[in-house]
């Protein structure tokens, strides 16, 4: 039997911190907590020594039921230059079908957006194989997909 390991999702960004509050937002997540003995990131870092030009050089956050794989942020100095080869798909309308799904979607992409994600497309259903589904960018370019 071969043992099951943990997964990370990994992001590079040019601001962690917001790009982590998006996913905080898009997913229910938590950001990770400081250290222990200290009330905050920005104490931490202090103590640590960490420049302040350099506090926002990763996040990460998690699933506070414990289910969902943990996202790390990394920053980068590039920008993003082509598709995703892999990508998300935010399950926000599991069970629902036809034209209540499609309710559902619309209504988490309009929340998204406010929050920063750009629409890019809309799939509609098309039965037996197809759901339906909605195109969507997070605040740095990244697609995912409302499922």
């Amino acid at each position: 039997m071969t043992d099951v390991r943990e997964l990370q999702l990994t992001f590079d960004a040019h601001d962690p911190g917001a790009l982590a509050a998006f996913w905080c937002e898009a997913l229910g997540y938590e950001i990770d907590a400081p250290p222990p003995g200290f009330d905050t990131w920005d104490a931490a870092l202090e103590a640590f020594g960490v420049p302040e030009d350099q506090r926002n050089s990763a996040s990460a956050c998690h699933d506070p039921t414990g289910s969902g794989p943990r996202l790390f942020f990394q920053q980068v100095p590039e920008g993003k230059t082509a598709k995703n080869r892999v990508h998300l798909d935010v399950r926000a309308a599991p069970g629902l079908t036809g034209e209540e799904r499609m309710a559902a979607l619309e209504a988490e992409c309009e929340r998204l957006v406010r929050r920063g994600a750009t629409r890019v497309e809309r799939h509609e259903p098309a039965p037996p194989m197809g759901a339906g589904h909605l195109v969507l960018q997070d605040p740095e370019g990244n697609e995912f997909c409302l499922d």
